[in-house]
């Protein structure tokens, strides 16, 4: 592969690519193991389309009292979910931290965020995680009140931190995301773990 050292333009997502936050740290222990049942929770009850619109902006208040209606034998674990937040939110994921570290500390680069989070944790995760400091910036999405894969969140990612998209490169796990992103002419790296991405960047970045 050609090298490719025209990014200038570093965008990173931060669930599951910097910061290990898992519900799994919660319900495997509320269903006691039971694999099945979590699995039945996340896709019927607490489902990622429901905690994503809260990363949108919606009120976790609100949105738990909606679920709760609609699943009233499901009380107890849907309250948790928010409730016991904290718990999910785990450690950094350290290999990716240095690689964050590395690029920060590289002049010539602009480091940013762009990350599906709810407005009401995420100062929870500022206070909690130094690292989170060194970027340029980080928008967040509960704020903006829109969320990744829609084009408008890129867009504004762009415009907000005056970025060209031929010139970035986008850290993202999710391949909806990765895709979307892609569409808009932003090269990305789908995040798979901390040794896959550095040796990715070896063809795109110069470190």
């Amino acid at each position: 592969m050609n090298k490719n050292t025209n990014r200038k333009n570093i965008i990173f997502d931060l669930g599951g690519v910097l910061i290990d936050w898992n519900p799994d740290k919660v319900f495997m222990k509320v269903f006691e193991g039971d694999k099945q049942k979590m699995e039945y929770f996340y896709t019927k009850i607490c489902t990622q389309d429901w905690n994503e619109n809260q990363d949108a902006g919606y009120p976790l208040a609100k949105a738990t009292e909606e679920r709760v209606a609609l699943f009233p034998k499901f009380e107890k674990e849907i309250r948790m979910y928010y409730s016991r937040w904290d718990e999910m939110l785990g450690d950094q994921i350290q290999g990716t931290v240095d690689i964050l570290k590395k690029l920060t500390n590289i002049p010539e680069y602009r480091v940013v965020a762009l990350t599906n989070w709810s407005h009401e944790t995420f100062p929870k995760a500022i206070k909690k995680f130094d690292f989170l400091q060194w970027f340029e910036g980080i928008l967040v999405s509960g704020i903006e009140k829109t969320r990744k894969p829609f084009p408008e969140i890129y867009e504004l990612t762009l415009n907000r931190f005056d970025l060209k998209a031929e010139e970035s490169l986008f850290i993202d796990d999710n391949l909806r995301n990765i895709e979307a992103a892609r569409a808009l002419g932003i090269y990305s790296i789908q995040f798979h773990s901390p040794e896959q991405l550095a040796k990715e960047l070896e063809d795109y970045i110069k470190f």
